[in-house]
C-alpha cells in the first residue's frame, strides 16, 4: 500500500521564504535631475504667469487712470482754446473795426486845406469863377475800384492859352490832387467880361479876348497821414493833432 507523506510545517509562516518584492509604487532609480526640472516647471509657471497677469493688471490700471487723467486735461485744453479763439475773434473783429474807421479817418481832405492850396497856386494872370466837388464814380464788377475821394472841376478865365497850361501844371504837383488826372477839359476864347471901355476923349476901347478854361482833376488817395506836413503849412491844425495821437497810439503806423 501506498503512505501519505505531508509536511505541514511548510505551510506554516514561520517557514514561508522571504519575497524580495515590496509592496507600493517603485520610484525610479539613477538620476533623478530632469525630474526634478519637470516638476519645477510645472509648479513654477504658472506661478509666473499668475505674477506676470497680476503685474500686467496693475499697469492697465496705472494706464487707464492716466488715460483719464490725459482726457480730462485734453477737455480742459479744448475748452482753453476754443476761448482763446473766441477772444481772437473778438479782438479780430475789433481790430477790423478801428481799422475801418482809422482807413475812413485817413482818407479826410479838408475842404480848407484842398481850397488854400489852390489859392496859393493860382498864377496872377489866371481868375477862378467856380470850384465844383465831382462825386465818386459808382464800383462796375470787373474794373478797377474807382477813387473814393472824387475829383473837382475848377472853371475861370484866363489872359492866354499859356496862363492856363501854368495853371495846370502847378495842380500837377500839389499833393491834395491826382497829378496823373488832372486835364484841362475845355479853353475857348471868349470875350472878356467887360465888353467896353471909354478913355478920356470917349473912345470906346473893346479889351482883348480872354481864355474861359475848364480843369479837372482826381482828389489825391494819399492818406492824410503822410500829408501832415502840408496840413500842417494849411493850418489844418486840429486835424494833424488827431493823425499823431494815434501814431503814438499805434492805431496809425508811421
Amino acid at each position: 500500500m501506498y503512505s501519505l507523506d505531508i509536511n505541514f510545517l511548510k505551510d506554516r509562516p514561520a517557514y514561508q521564504p522571504k519575497s524580495d518584492k515590496k509592496s507600493g509604487v517603485k520610484l525610479p532609480s539613477g538620476n533623478l535631475t530632469p525630474v526634478y526640472i519637470g516638476v519645477t516647471l510645472g509648479v513654477g509657471l504658472p506661478l509666473l504667469v499668475g505674477v506676470g497677469l497680476w503685474f500686467l493688471q496693475g499697469k492697465t490700471s496705472e494706464l487707464e487712470q492716466t488715460i483719464a487723467q490725459l482726457e480730462e486735461q485734453s477737455k480742459k485744453l479744448d475748452t482753453e482754446i476754443a476761448n482763446i479763439n473766441q477772444i481772437k475773434a473778438q479782438t479780430n473783429a475789433v481790430k477790423g473795426e478801428t481799422q475801418s474807421l482809422v482807413t475812413v479817418f485817413d482818407q479826410i481832405r479838408p475842404w480848407s486845406a484842398t481850397l488854400e492850396d489852390l489859392r496859393d497856386r493860382i498864377p496872377p494872370t489866371v481868375q477862378i469863377e467856380n470850384i465844383k466837388q465831382i462825386p465818386p464814380v459808382p464800383a462796375v464788377e470787373g474794373q478797377p475800384s474807382p477813387n473814393p475821394a472824387g475829383g473837382i472841376e475848377i472853371t475861370g478865365l484866363a489872359r492866354s492859352f499859356d496862363n492856363v497850361n501854368d495853371f495846370l501844371l502847378s495842380l500837377q504837383q500839389s499833393r491834395f490832387l491826382k497829378s496823373s488826372e488832372s486835364r484841362i477839359i475845355t479853353a475857348t476864347l471868349v470875350d472878356a467880361p467887360i465888353t467896353v471901355t471909354t478913355t478920356k476923349n470917349g473912345v470906346a476901347i473893346k479889351p482883348p479876348q480872354v481864355v474861359k478854361y475848364t480843369i479837372q482833376s482826381s482828389l489825391s488817395d494819399v492818406p492824410a497821414s503822410e500829408l501832415i506836413r502840408e496840413l500842417e503849412q494849411k493850418g489844418t491844425v486840429g486835424l494833424v493833432t488827431r493823425i499823431r495821437r494815434m501814431q503814438q497810439t499805434g492805431v496809425i503806423t508811421r
